[in-house]
């Protein structure tokens, strides 16, 4: 069962902790990590780029011009997507790119990336991420303490005060635990959460 330091937002152990072994010390699958970061990608796509085919554009009705006689290529509607302002061939539909992913699949690879990091010893729990005012100083302040400017930081209470804090951080992101994600917690370095994070997430997350 892993081990790990709770610390308060200045960088000072206050405790220590133990972590659920079925979520921070599970058998690794990695190749799950790609597969949900696929899913998760394809299924942000907005999919709105769209155009006309030849039965959707305007004209049509009756034939340009006569079959023979012009000196032309015959032609049986200004739709044709030869002509400039026919329509487009095999151009993009709008269709939607979202794909289907089991649940039990989507679980078992967070707990692979949550499994990850602690391996690495790349997560840090803190009693709290509270803040009694929106200074983004001085959470910049809290991470730098903790050594964690690049991090991932996910609360399991997220108030208006810290989220104002973070949002104009570069190096670093805040999440409330309920969407916590694999791509997230595998695109920054390092793991920040506060104890009831690490509650909820064991909740959800233990077998």
């Amino acid at each position: 069962m892993p081990t790990v330091d709770v610390y308060n937002m200045a960088g000072e152990k206050v405790k220590e902790i133990a972590l659920a072994e079925s979520v921070f010390g599970c058998e690794l699958r990695p190749h799950l990590l790609h597969d949900v970061v696929v899913w998760q990608m394809a299924n942000r796509r907005a999919a709105t780029a769209r155009t006309k085919g030849r039965s959707e554009v305007s004209g049509g009705g009756r034939k340009p011009y006569k079959q023979k006689g012009t000196g032309r290529a015959r032609a049986g509607s200004n739709r044709s997507p030869l002509w400039r302002t026919g329509g487009v061939i095999f151009g993009p539909n709008g269709r939607k790119y979202a794909q289907k992913m089991p649940k039990k699949v989507r679980q078992e690879a967070l707990r692979t990336a949550l499994s990850m990091k602690c391996s690495e010893s790349v997560i840090k729990v803190v009693d709290s991420l509270s803040q009694d005012e929106i200074k983004t100083r001085r959470f910049v302040q809290s991470l730098k303490a903790l050594e964690m400017e690049h991090a991932l930081v996910v609360s399991g209470n997220l108030t208006r005060e810290i989220s104002l804090s973070a949002r104009n951080h570069a190096t670093s992101k805040i999440l409330d635990v309920k969407g916590l994600n694999v791509y997230d917690i595998l695109k920054y370095p390092g793991l920040v959460l506060d104890l009831e994070a690490v509650a909820y997430i064991e909740a959800r997350l233990t077998r």
